[in-house]
């Protein structure tokens, strides 16, 4: 690993190659090095650094050539806040949809081709900084076949069925709404205070609420017109 030894600017992009193509990584290095806001932090070698010391640098983008190597065990395990500190960009890959498939299923949020031009790549490594994802225009369909396909297996999550209230069960939660007591509720409607605790016991259950208070709202939500 050959880390920069200047201060990086708080505006550059901080890059690190994982490649074990040797002359990608070199042409890479120097390519990146004329860009005056990207950052080579550093890189790895056949004998460098390990997966968990690659993933201690401090660095926004990884650049890597090979999927199924070093990639294939260093997943966006470091995290803040629930969000991945760096974003990864497979380059020099295969038109191949099953690869583009199983790359962004592990958090890749950059797919460049091997006839990718070298604007491509530095393009690509802006937009991902940018939270943006880069993929071949002729693997787009693929993504959206993908899309569609989960959606059509995933089971639909049906709304629940709007709870069918008597007169008497709107009345009563008309007088809950108001902050009357099971006591004052069952003199309003001439009932037994029994009767009333068991109504709204029923009410509760039908309306999958935990309170008198959301029980009041969730019907409200319902369209059930009953007034505080």
């Amino acid at each position: 690993m050959d880390p920069v030894s200047e201060i990086v600017p708080c505006s550059s992009i901080r890059v690190f190659l994982m490649m074990e193509n040797r002359l990608l990584r070199e042409a890479l290095i120097r390519l990146l090095r004329k860009r005056s806001d990207l950052i080579v932090v550093g890189h790895d070698e056949q004998d460098g650094p390990t997966t968990c010391e690659v993933l201690e640098t401090q660095f926004d983008v990884l650049l890597i050539d090979s999927f199924q190597t070093k990639w294939s065990g260093a997943k966006n395990t470091r995290e803040t806040g629930g969000q991945p500190t760096y974003k990864a960009i497979l380059i020099g890959m295969e038109p191949n949809e099953e690869l583009l498939i199983t790359a962004i299923r592990s958090g890749v949020m950059g797919y460049l081709l091997k006839d990718a031009s070298a604007s491509d790549l530095v393009a690509a490594v802006r937009a991902v900084h940018r939270g943006e994802a880069v993929c071949p225009p002729q693997l787009c369909s693929t993504l959206f076949h993908f899309v569609a396909h989960v959606i059509e297996e995933s089971p639909v999550k049906r709304s629940p069925s709007r709870p069918d209230l008597t007169l008497r069960q709107q009345q009563l939660m008309a007088l809950v709404a108001e902050g009357l007591t099971n006591k004052e509720i069952a003199s309003r409607l001439n009932l037994s205070e029994f009767t009333v605790r068991n109504h709204i016991h029923r009410i509760l259950k039908q309306v999958d609420a935990g309170s008198r208070s959301e029980a009041v709202e969730t019907i409200r939500a319902y369209g059930y017109s009953i007034s505080s």
